[in-house]
């Protein structure tokens, strides 16, 4: 932060009730994070300027720094609302009633909608690899966002495994890179795979085409694939 002093915060109206104060600041963070978040996706971390994120919205570079401290944790607040968003997701699915083919097909259908509703995430995701994952590595909340789902797929594969209805021995992490690998290439190597092969990845009549063949290929694997040991 350029200021060797901390921005105060903005001097409350007189008379302004505190609820209403709060609203306000509540608002201002959240227009502030979305503006962070285009700016940061399309130009990436070391690109994006403060004073650009400002323009976009109804603050100031100063009333930035008041709210997020610097640049660096402005990009780990966008990154854990990120995050946050498919997590919430995932918690709300409410898999458990169902049988672990149906439950596991159903978290496969919301990663491929939430990944192809959200390119910003991904590129997100690919900026923070660029920067070998640094903000994530440095962000308690980051890393227990997504413990949740990787306990939500051990439960499913377990019941899985007892009923006798899935075979291989892949743990709940590989199985969440399985199905998170297809959704992301199918956003991020869109426009290289096109030009290579000359297919549209997110043509809207391949869209079910895709849909059912990723979860057509996670099923195929748990039911019938190799039965590796987990390590």
């Amino acid at each position: 932060m350029p200021a060797s002093v901390p921005p105060q915060s903005p001097t409350p109206t007189k008379g302004q009730p505190a609820a209403r104060r709060t609203r306000d600041a509540t608002r201002t963070r959240a227009e502030i994070l979305e503006a962070a978040t285009e700016e940061f996706a399309r130009i990436g971390y070391s690109g994006a300027r403060i004073d650009d994120i400002a323009d976009r919205t109804r603050t100031t570079k100063r009333m930035i720094y008041y709210y997020f401290g610097s640049k660096e944790q402005l990009f780990t607040a966008v990154l854990e609302r990120a995050y946050a968003s498919i997590r919430h997701s995932e918690q709300e699915l409410g898999v458990e009633h169902l049988d672990p083919v149906s439950a596991i097909r159903r978290l496969a259908d919301l990663t491929f909608d939430h990944h192809e509703a959200h390119p910003d995430f991904m590129r997100l995701v690919s900026i923070e690899n660029i920067h070998q994952a640094e903000h994530i590595a440095a962000s308690p909340t980051l890393r227990s966002l997504n413990a949740p789902v990787i306990a939500i797929i051990d439960r499913i594969l377990r019941a899985g495994r007892e009923q006798g209805v899935f075979n291989a021995q892949v743990d709940a992490v590989d199985l969440h890179m399985l199905i998170s690998s297809f959704c992301c290439f199918r956003i991020t190597n869109r426009h290289t795979f096109g030009a290579l092969f000359g297919r549209d990845l997110i043509a809207p009549d391949r869209r079910d085409h895709y849909r059912t063949l990723l979860g057509d290929m996670v099923i195929a694997y748990l039911t019938t694939g190799e039965q590796t040991a987990v390590g």
